[in-house]
């Protein structure tokens, strides 16, 4: 995948095959997003869902950094005004939550550093691949933010207590390497290999069985913030144990061959 810039703009959506991208392009800006973005992205999200070809999502950045998070200048303008309105964060928060729960799974690949509010937006994505060089800082405490409810609760659930409250209390950045012995990082790897290692899990990724991931993933999601829907998680196994999925995976298995779901 090319980091060339574009001429900047917001999200831009690429597909090829079964695998969706979209790329953060304001790289004159480290892909600070702007408030129209947000509403850009939450279509993006909805096109790829609705989408039953697409199999995998990748976000990723344009230039030398994934993102430097959100417009601080939209943030300051609600600090100041006079007028209750949603929140920066609220907004934010509703985007990020809604690529957390995305159907498909879904890799960030991290080809630089990573700031503020887009360290929410790489945690919630199922994997993400970084280079080595990358770094991240979560700089509420320093801006007197207190992040909002659900972001907290995903680095903890992520990350640990202890992890969370490191990187939250001190807004201390750290490097790849501290990344990947925490479990930000899912991988970390040179630049000149990253594609490759985001290219082989999204091929695996996209050669398993969609409606057993998609399912399984919710499962897990709502497990970890103690909201199973056992009854839905029972059925949707039940579900999969009659459907055309695994009668082609039993198939494949026997006849010692690649699925085609």
């Amino acid at each position: 995948m090319s980091d060339t810039a574009d001429a900047a703009s917001g999200p831009v959506l690429e597909i090829d095959g079964a695998r969706a991208t979209i790329r953060l392009n304001r790289p004159k800006h480290l892909n600070r997003l702007q408030a129209e973005d947000l509403g850009e992205l939450t279509k993006l999200f909805d096109r790829v869902e609705a989408d039953p070809d697409i199999r995998v999502l990748v976000l990723t950045g344009t230039g030398r950094v994934f993102s430097a998070g959100y417009d601080l200048n939209s943030v300051a303008e609600r600090a100041t005004s006079a007028n209750e309105q949603q929140s920066a964060g609220s907004a934010f928060e509703v985007v990020v939550n809604r690529l957390e729960d995305l159907g498909v799974p879904t890799i960030c690949r991290l080809n630089g550093g990573v700031y503020g509010g887009s360290t929410d937006l790489a945690l919630a994505c199922d994997f993400r691949i970084g280079v080595d060089t990358a770094e991240m800082f979560m700089p509420a405490a320093r801006l007197g933010l207190h992040y909002y409810g659900s972001g907290i609760k995903r680095y903890v659930t992520r990350l640990g207590v202890d992890n969370a409250k490191r990187l939250f209390l001190t807004a201390q950045k750290i490097s790849a390497p501290e990344m990947l012995r925490i479990g930000y990082l899912t991988a970390m790897v040179p630049v000149e290999t990253l594609d490759e290692e985001v290219d082989k899990l999204a091929n695996i990724l996209a050669g398993n069985a969609p409606n057993a991931m998609r399912g399984m993933k919710r499962a897990i999601n709502e497990f970890v913030r103690g909201e199973l829907d056992e009854q839905a998680a029972d059925q949707r196994h039940r579900d999969s144990m009659r459907g055309d999925e695994i009668k082609e995976g039993i198939k494949a298995f026997a006849e010692k061959r690649a699925p085609k779901f």
